[in-house]
């Protein structure tokens, strides 16, 4: 397609063109700006064949015919009106500098020849960025990423599916200041351009998002209220649905109090795909490393935490020390294992315990005890277990884990046992999908670039460098991409930047960009990005849409947090949902009768919420059936029942 000459490539001694970068001058009201992609068009063959360069503008000067601003002050007699009476116009040019982002033909690499400038085609940005070779076609993987727009063209802007989610190469990492760069915006737009487009033929695709601050995420199954009619416009040019995702699974661990889970999605009418995360001493001790201090826990305690798991847990385990054997399936079952072990070795006068001094056994028993009471509300004392549905994950499915509401360490346990569950399936091929992305935002928390090794670290790192082989795909959002990891910022395939802190753009890792291209990031809108990719040759700013979505903020006002209530309210809500009739004076004799305190109510919510309904009526009911021996009648003394007999559903 033929389009105008905007401008004419140039080269001076000092201004050299080179293969990877050229000049050229243009019309003053020429249509050209940081970040415009152009064409060179030569009329000197190489090897029989017309090139055709494309490039990227990444730098602009304005010049002229002045040695010095003395002599502009004197043209005007030192009034700066009087420039505009002088009797000739001073001449005036526009120099850009572009980086060359693909020659055709590619061989022989030669410096850019003379020729004309045009402006890109929607045609062109296509050849320009590579994207010809994947998008459209059979075999089409392209994932639209937003619009690039300028002088008047508009072109999809898609990344390679390959390259993004594997397995030539993955991850993703997204920097920006908070608030400005709309990181979570992107990844959720990301995510629904990905659920459209990810080719059905390179299989199954979920995502995994970590909430770690506020209601980010906490709406994603709701519209959002705020999309214009150019928000829209670019859904329908780019292909994506302009709706909320269709298949949302909240997960959330319950609060301190256990009347309702710690999270912002606590409102009734949001309650219908809100799952408690609750883990028992199985799933916690697998990983009891992240929690206990390497510098109070030596290699002595670590040995005898290893026999636990190897030798106690989940399994009937005798020894002359104990007086009868033990099956440890919770904490409970462990406590009870090591009070009838410390009385043992007591009663036999008696310092150490198959190699493991007394010392170190009552180092463990405290470390290891403690854990349900430092993670109160997702680790639980009576073995109780509420997961991730890891084996039967769904495709085009978004499982968000709230954990906002937790303190640090117990977000880094939820952390590296999700994420390590995720790799231990995917190995095996029964995750239920092919492909998993797994969002976190803060990254430099938890994967900075200095600091302890901690777990969580080695971990990410670990992701970063074989995740793509198994189909596991870390989108990694975070301020300062300086302060993460450069093993994990290195090996993340595509990286998206928003606003920018002019701070961070000082740093040694943005030396590649020119000032130009600094200056835009960090007076970027919102809504707009720069992008880098393997197929691009050099970074590309694009616009994306507000996401379909409901905003966190938004989604507060509208569904307020409800009020905790006591847990025998919680449980009669719960078990109204399995028989309308129950009441919660029903509920509260049930408990009362069967003598129950804090931790025994703590196990009723469990058994109500996650055994099967007709385990949960015969528990209460065998309660209420007490109620005619004489030893409850002598604890509950002349106290009347408060739903009398007729009134039973189950009496």
């Amino acid at each position: 397609m033929t389009t105008p000459i905007l401008g004419r490539v140039v080269a001076t001694e000092r201004r050299p063109n080179t293969p990877h970068e050229f000049h050229f001058w243009t019309a003053l009201d020429a249509p050209i700006g940081i970040g415009t992609i152009v064409r060179v068009e030569s009329a000197r063959p190489i090897a029989g064949v017309l090139p055709t360069i494309y490039g990227v503008v990444t730098e602009g000067f304005g010049y002229t015919d002045l040695q010095t601003p003395l002599h502009d002050v004197l043209g005007a007699d030192g009034e700066p009106a009087g420039s505009a009476f002088a009797p000739t116009e001073r001449t005036e040019i526009r120099l850009y500098t572009a980086a060359v982002l693909r020659h055709v033909p590619e061989e022989p690499l030669q410096p850019v020849p003379m020729g004309t400038v045009h402006l890109a085609t929607e045609a062109d940005v296509h050849a320009a960025l590579r994207m010809d070779s994947y998008v459209g076609g059979s075999a089409a993987r392209g994932i639209p990423v937003g619009l690039y727009r300028a002088g008047g063209t508009e072109a999809a802007v898609h990344l390679d599916a390959d390259f993004l989610l594997g397995p030539e190469a993955a991850h993703l990492s997204i920097s920006g200041v908070s608030g400005l760069a709309t990181k979570t915006s992107a990844v959720e737009w990301l995510l629904g351009s990905i659920f459209a487009h990810f080719p059905a033929s390179k299989g199954r695709v979920a995502a995994v998002c970590f909430n770690v601050k506020g209601p980010d995420l906490c709406f994603l199954d709701q519209p959002a209220t705020s999309l214009t009619e150019e928000d829209r416009a670019i859904y329908a040019r780019l292909g994506v649905p302009a709706a909320p995702f269709a298949n949302v699974h909240y997960f959330a661990p319950w609060s301190a109090k256990g009347g309702q889970l710690a999270t912002l999605r606590s409102n009734e009418a949001l309650q219908h795909n809100v799952t408690p995360l609750t883990w028992g001493l199985r799933e916690t001790l697998q990983y009891a490393e992240v929690l206990l201090n390497k510098d109070d826990v030596d290699a002595k305690a670590d040995a005898l935490i290893d026999f636990i798991k190897e030798r106690v847990l989940d399994q009937v385990f005798s020894d002359p020390a104990l007086e009868r054997a033990h099956e440890v399936r919770s904490f409970s079952d462990l406590e009870q294992w090591f009070r009838e072990l410390l009385r043992g070795l007591e009663a036999r006068n008696s310092d150490v315990w198959r190699t493991h001094h007394i010392a170190t056994i009552r180092k463990v028993r405290n470390r290891l005890t403690n854990i349900s009471t430092r993670c109160k509300g997702l680790v639980t004392d009576d073995g109780m277990v509420s997961d991730l549905p890891f084996g039967s994950m769904q495709d085009r499915a978004v499982y968000v884990v709230d954990v906002a509401n937790l303190e640090e360490d117990a977000q880094d346990l939820v952390f590296a046992r999700i994420v390590s569950q995720l790799r231990e399936h995917l190995e095996k091929r029964q995750l239920g999908v092919e492909q998993v992305i797994v969002f976190v935002d803060e990254l430099n928390k938890y994967a900075p670039a200095d600091g302890p090794d901690t777990y969580v670290r080695k971990m990410l790192l670990d992701i970063a460098e074989r995740g793509r082989y198994l189909g596991l795909v870390l989108f990694g959002a975070q301020q300062f991409r300086s302060q993460v990891h450069r093993r994990v910022v290195g090996n993340s395939g595509s990286t998206l930047y928003g606003r920018m802190d002019p701070d961070e753009l000082a740093t040694p890792g943005y030396q590649t960009l020119a000032p130009a291209t600094k200056a835009r990031l960090a007076t970027l809108e919102k809504g707009q990005l720069m992008v880098r990719h393997p197929h691009f040759g050099q970074p590309i700013f694009v616009r994306f849409p507000r996401p379909a979505v409901l905003t966190g903020r938004e989604g507060v006002e509208r569904f307020p947090q409800a009020e905790e209530m006591a847990l025998d309210a919680a449980i009669t809500r719960a078990l109204r949902r399995l028989d309308p009739t129950i009441s919660l004076g029903w509920v509260q004799d049930a408990l009362a009768l069967a003598g129950e305190d804090e931790d025994g109510i703590l196990r009723a919510r469990n058994r109500t919420l996650q055994a099967k309904p007709d385990d949960v009526k015969a528990f209460f009911k065998a309660q209420l059936r007490k109620r005619a021996t004489p030893e409850v009648a002598a604890r509950r003394g002349p106290t009347p029942l408060r739903v009398p007999a007729s009134d039973d559903p189950y009496g």
